[in-house]
């Protein structure tokens, strides 16, 4: 059984992005493992584990343009289902 089945991807492009804060912002407010927020302050890249894509997807937004953006089950991935 997984914990956090979407496997969360996605670049935010904005100006003074800051990677640390980002982390701290997702360990405070997210349920989730496997973080991933590197970068710079133009460009962040995010891999994530939750089961609650959306929310992460929102706060993303507030920070710049997202893009690139890959929500894989991975519930459905270890079963042999697509999608």
């Amino acid at each position: 059984m997984i914990d956090f089945k979407f496997d969360t991807q996605l670049l935010i492009e904005g100006h003074d992005l800051d990677e640390d804060a980002i982390n701290d912002y997702f360990e405070k407010n997210f349920k989730g493992d496997c973080l991933l927020a590197v970068g710079d302050e133009d460009l962040i890249k995010i891999h994530y584990h939750t089961n609650e894509p959306w929310k992460v997807l929102e706060y993303c937004a507030s920070l710049g343009d997202i893009h690139d953006i890959v929500i894989e089950n991975m519930q459905r991935q270890s079963e042999d289902l697509h999608g």
